[in-house]
């Protein structure tokens, strides 16, 4: 049964769709059908050297859920083997709930996680059932609409796809055996819909954690900062996706309409509509979760939001002990009404990291952005490549080749104290194209030691893990996603338009409503976000900025989230940078005094 979705939301576009790549392509297979009951028992072990069951746990296997336009979706439920009632927590999954590639191929042990802290019931991104049914919960997840056996049409989130979470969490709470209430957990696409679902406000919905999601996937993802870049969408997350009947196509609705409209602006969480309690999980790190993650709590109208900021990767943090142990607290708090002082948990936990040296984890703060952060600003001079807090008098140019992978400028300046960097960073750019109309930028800020050498911070855990991901460099360049040395931005110019009201020095709102193409030799000012970050630079190391017109940050490695080397660019001849004089290009750092100093 294929029904128009969309047809409420008032998108004003006809939706392209692409034909669903057939169940029986995937290797290894997805679970077979098979609707029924099983018990499992305490102490089985269900994946090689992983942890036996804490507890006998109730399967309940494709579960039949009708959604409001009578499409049927499937899911699993792991619960307890008692009469008692328990509250759910929803996994929202397009991976498949059991079986498949992702299940198989990106088992959290490849990237340090030790095999005796999971159970291998979990699916890919998402919590451990064997752990939450010892401690009174069920885990339900469920193959979203379009996916595995589910009917219907995969959707890329949206509206509609928040309605699809707001009919499964009230079915789930009418369910026999659930206590009525439903919190939210998982990684990534399991986080992403949280944000939408939530926006939807069901009235079951007592607690989402979304653990690494992005809130707008226009500027997050598919057009950040006005350069179309489909090929993570399409070559590592689509073509390892399943199902019986159609794909919504976005990387076609990118081809017809590339610029905001009102097919975009449904792909941007209503944030502003979540007031449920919120733990919510950043990294600095990750090359597509950490603006939307960070915007949305800041956006959400929760009162009760927590927000913790990892140093690991996602699959890494999601299944450490530790952070498990927080999780519950947080559930217990509002799927049990538990009066367990978590409350008292700092509302900010941040890590500040230091590529070559020790970072700091955990660190409570009281907000974010930092009510402390004191803005710095470097001037960069193209004279002799250098960043300096006096803006230069002399008006020089730094040039490059646009379309030449190997070019790129750079702008140095050597700390002589402890420096902490925290918070959004953005260039104020005075740029000319010779002989286009218009211009691609990529920017990246690293720190290197004292001989030039650019450090590296490490997401995986564990040395045999490190040294997998060093024989993965290409020269002095480590992969990106398991890999991090700085946060990197990119703007296409003639996207360079701003929202005044939603805008501020730090952080330009770009409004993607129109092209404004240059004229060749036409120098504008624009503004080149960089995403939010927390470095440490020590006395002896150097600040880079970089500036090209291809990616400049770390090197792509599918089918990991990471830059791609080969974007499609509008790049031809010299990109020139003017600085000094009045060309007032610089970087607005944000720099955090000690806490001591003003706590």
């Amino acid at each position: 049964m294929t029904m128009n979705v969309y047809e409420q939301d008032n998108l004003g576009v006809e939706v392209h769709y692409l034909k669903a790549t057939p169940l029986a392509a995937s290797e290894p297979p997805l679970t077979p059908f098979q609707p029924g009951t099983t018990v499992l028992p305490k102490g089985s072990v269900h994946v090689e050297g992983g942890k036996p069951l804490p507890c006998d746990i109730r399967l309940d296997r494709d579960l039949a859920i009708a959604l409001r336009d009578g499409t049927v979706i499937y899911g699993d439920v792991y619960r307890p083997t008692g009469d008692e009632q328990v509250p759910v927590i929803l996994v929202w999954t397009p991976y498949g709930k059991s079986g498949g590639w992702w299940n198989k191929n990106m088992y959290p042990t490849t990237f340090g996680v030790d095999p005796k802290d999971l159970s291998g019931l979990q699916a890919f991104e998402a919590p451990d059932p064997a752990y939450w049914c010892d401690h009174g919960y069920a885990i339900a997840v469920v193959d979203v609409r379009g996916t595995g056996r589910s009917g219907g049409d995969l959707l890329v989130w949206g509206s509609a796809g928040g309605r699809d979470v707001y009919d499964t969490v009230e079915w789930l709470a009418e369910q026999e055996w659930c206590s009525g209430k439903v919190g939210m957990n998982g990684n990534s696409q399991l986080a992403i819909m949280q944000w939408f679902g939530a926006a939807e406000r069901p009235p079951h919905l007592a607690a989402i954690a979304p653990w690494e999601a992005l809130s707008d996937m226009y500027r997050d993802n598919a057009v950040r900062g006005g350069i179309p870049d489909m090929d993570f969408h399409n070559r590592d997350i689509l073509a390892f996706l399943y199902g019986e009947n159609r794909f919504e196509d976005a990387a076609a609705m990118l081809e017809d309409y590339p610029l905001m409209n009102g097919y975009w602006a449904d792909k941007r969480a209503r944030i502003e509509q979540i007031d449920v309690p919120a733990y919510v999980v950043a990294s600095w790190t990750n090359s597509l979760h950490t603006r939307g993650t960070l915007a949305a709590f800041r956006g959400i109208a929760s009162t009760d939001k927590w927000l913790r900021v990892s140093n690991e990767l996602e699959w890494v943090d999601i299944a450490d002990p530790d952070n498990v142990a927080d999780l519950n607290r947080f559930f217990d708090r509002y799927l049990k009404d538990i009066d367990n002082g978590w409350e008292d948990t700092p509302r900010v936990r941040l890590s500040v990291l230091d590529p070559g040296g020790t970072d700091q984890v955990g660190r409570p703060e009281n907000e974010w952005p930092l009510a402390r952060q004191e803005w710095r600003t470097l001037h960069l001079d193209a004279a002799d490549g250098t960043l300096s807090d006096k803006p230069p008098t002399q008006e020089a140019i730094a040039r490059y080749q646009g379309n030449d992978s190997t070019s790129s400028v750079t702008f140095t300046l050597s700390f002589d104290e402890d420096t902490e960097i925290t918070g959004h960073l953005n260039l104020h750019l005075w740029v000319e194209a010779e002989a286009a109309e218009d211009m691609d930028l990529f920017a990246a800020v690293y720190k290197t030691d004292s001989d030039g050498n650019r450090l590296y911070h490490y997401e995986v855990r564990g040395e045999e893990a490190r040294a997998a991901v060093r024989a993965m460099a290409e020269g002095s360049h480590m992969p990106a996603g398991i890999t991090y040395s700085g946060p990197n931005g990119r703007l296409r110019v003639s996207h360079r338009a701003k929202d005044p009201e939603r805008s501020t020095p730090a952080e330009p709102y770009l409004t993607h409503a129109e092209e404004q193409l240059l004229t060749p030799g036409e120098c504008v000012p624009v503004e080149l976000a960089l995403w939010p970050t927390s470095l440490l630079v020590h006395p002896g190391e150097h600040l880079v900025v970089e500036i090209a017109g291809h990616p400049v940050g770390d090197i792509a490695l599918p089918p990991l989230p990471g830059g791609n080397p080969d974007i499609r660019t509008r790049n031809k001849g010299a990109h020139l940078i003017r600085t000094g004089g009045t060309y007032d290009s610089h970087l607005l750092l944000p720099v955090v005094p000690p806490a001591d100093v003003h706590h």
